[in-house]
């Protein structure tokens, strides 16, 4: 009697011993599922966020040079109208990010800076020079450059940088909306993310 119950306990012993082994196989398996699965999201949303803006002026340049001193002055003037398509950009694919699977834990260690991109087409109209201070390469080149900057000052008054953030955000989500629906926690620069809404107060 004594032996059969010894070698009932023996076997219960070892059918808990299986099951126990099958269950963390299994947890390893799903655990391994959703790592490879939010790497895939990530992969998916790893493309550029790009939001479009239009920008017109009118830009009047003009150019000095003294001849003789201060007794005559040579003038050079043209009428330039600016038509600029401006981008601005994340490229997701860039993002820095670690993953713990042992805490279930998925870091975005840092997001790429927006990419700007101007792209002007420039009209020249009324272009007046003379013999002492012609038109030259540098006068186009200095004209380029001075409405290039004033289009950046435009950009930052704009509503297009904002917009670009938003829809950064919106792409973020998705992995907080992925991370929470596995039991994941979603972190930022240390700071552990508990709602979407958290993302819209992240600095970049």
């Amino acid at each position: 009697m004594r032996k059969i119950i010894i070698g009932v306990i023996a076997a219960m012993v070892l059918l808990f011993t299986f099951k126990y082994c099958d269950s963390k196989k299994e947890d390893k398996i799903v655990l391994q599922e959703s790592s490879d699965l939010i790497q895939e999201q990530i992969k998916n949303v790893g493309k550029l966020v790009v939001t479009e803006g239009h920008f017109s002026e009118v830009f009047n340049y003009k150019n000095s040079k003294e001849i003789l001193g201060s007794f005559f002055t040579s003038d050079k003037k043209a009428l330039v109208v600016v038509n600029a398509d401006v981008t601005v950009a994340y490229d997701l694919s860039k993002i820095e990010y670690k993953i713990d699977q042992e805490t279930k834990t998925l870091t975005i260690v840092s997001i790429p800076k927006e990419e700007i991109k101007i792209s002007p087409d420039l009209k020249y109209y009324d272009i007046q020079s003379d013999y002492f201070n012609p038109f030259e390469a540098d006068d186009y080149n200095n004209i380029k450059e001075t409405i290039k900057k004033s289009l950046i000052k435009k950009l930052e008054k704009s509503d297009i940088k904002a917009n670009a953030k938003n829809r950064l955000i919106s792409e973020l989500s998705k992995f907080y909306i992925l991370t929470n629906s596995l039991g994941w926690t979603l972190k930022y620069n240390e700071n552990t993310i508990k709602s979407s809404n958290q993302l819209e107060t992240i600095k970049l």
